[in-house]
Formats: C-alpha cells, structure tokens, sequence
C-alpha cells in the first residue's frame, strides 16, 4: 500500500494480544484505513483510521493484510 492510498483491512494474523493492541488503536478487520507514511519493510507506519492517526511499528504492521480500495 502506498502512501496517501486507502484501504479496508482484511485480515490480521497474530495472537490475541497483537489483536487487542490494533483495536484500541482501530485497527480491526473491516475498518477504512489510509497510509500516512511509511518506508518499506523498515521503521514504523503511520495511517489514518477515522479522524485518528496511529504509528504502529513494521513488524506488527507487516501481520495487517489491506485491500486497497
């Protein structure tokens, strides 16, 4: 995913905790989300999810499968 592209989440791969941590954030399957910033496959991600903009680092984001819209 690109930045400045929009997406839906499909899929996260990972435990219970990793899934709790996103939702606080808003992260969960089914929510709109659009890259902020980001470099590929180093250092944290940046999106938006609603009005809100979280970083989350590349090794949890990496378990976030985006379709983009």
């Amino acid at each position: 995913m690109g930045q400045g592209e929009e997406g839906r989440v499909v899929r996260i791969e990972g435990g219970l905790g990793l899934r709790r941590r996103l939702e606080v954030l808003g992260v969960r399957e089914g929510a709109k989300i659009e890259k902020v910033s980001g470099h590929f496959m180093r250092g944290p991600i940046t999106a938006r999810v609603g009005n809100t903009e979280v970083a989350i680092g590349w090794g949890m984001a990496k378990r976030v499968t985006v379709e983009v819209l």
